[in-house]
């Protein structure tokens, strides 16, 4: 006998549809409760939490496009609870036909809404989105991008207009100062990217330090001179002031502590 693959429960429908009906028993069950019921909150959670993959699912196919997955996640849920609030179970319609346009307007909406680089207002968002769509549609027909005038005549606005679209649909979004050169190049362009300098920290330090090294006696100065400034070993000072380098050691600790010293108490 051939073999046959079981039908998972995922698989599986019932006679009106449903997947798990399970879960049509608890919008049956919201739906039979009044406002306000201590119960309703908690069959909410338990439908919400039923359809996570669901969300999950329609929010990554808007990743990459410079919002976070947490971010798109929070605002697929916020149509979710819609969903599950708005649905009538006794339409005959499974829930996620229901869910699915709920989930994805928001989502769309989180883009609308803060998915800017600068601030535009409502209407010209709108008019990016109809601009953006009409763009796709007579480069379609025309085999080149249109110009503003012939978007004004599809769309029925004004040039001005078309223009204003255009421009939001640059705004959209922005070329970070990190961005690649080129595609044929990973070498970042830093030309204009601000750089930390800590020299800048220890200016206060060295205008107040140098006259206290004119203070200090001249051996114990010569030591450190040629030590920080000539980058001179110990061993190399000690030879060429004619000592030992455990006596160059000592200058050097006592001057240093004498600087130390100094500073605290200026």
């Amino acid at each position: 006998m051939p073999k046959t693959t079981p039908v998972t429960s995922e698989q599986a429908h019932t006679e009106d549809g449903w997947y798990d009906p399970a879960e049509k028993l608890l919008f049956e069950e919201l739906a039979a409760l009044p406002p306000g019921h201590p119960a309703r909150d908690r069959i909410r959670n338990d439908l919400a939490v039923r359809h996570q993959g669901l969300v999950t699912r329609l929010a990554k196919r808007f990743l990459n496009r410079g919002e976070s997955l947490e971010d798109l996640l929070q605002s697929g849920n916020v149509g979710l609870v819609k969903a599950i609030d708005g649905y009538d179970v006794t339409r005959g319609h499974v829930f996620t036909a229901y869910a699915v346009p709920m989930i994805l307007g928001e989502i769309r909406r989180h883009f609308r809404d803060t998915g800017w680089a600068v601030h535009v207002p409502r209407r010209v968002q709108n008019l990016k989105i109809l601009v953006h769509a009409a763009c796709d549609e007579l480069g379609q027909r025309l085999g080149r991008r249109p110009n503003p005038q012939e978007l004004a005549q599809e769309l029925d606005v004004s040039v001005e207009e078309a223009h204003e679209g255009l421009a939001a649909d640059e705004a959209y979004s922005c070329l970070s100062l990190d961005a690649i050169i080129s595609e044929d190049n990973d070498r970042r362009d830093e030309s204009t990217v601000a750089q930390p300098d800590t020299d800048l920290d220890l200016i206060v330090e060295r205008i107040t330090l140098w006259p206290l090294l004119g203070e200090l006696p001249e051996r114990e100065r010569e030591v450190l001179l040629m030590r920080f400034f000539g980058n001179q070993t110990q061993s190399q000072i000690a030879t060429t002031l004619g000592v030992s380098q455990v006596h160059v050691s000592r200058l050097e600790a006592k001057a240093c502590g004498e600087l130390r010293q100094q500073m605290q108490t200026v």
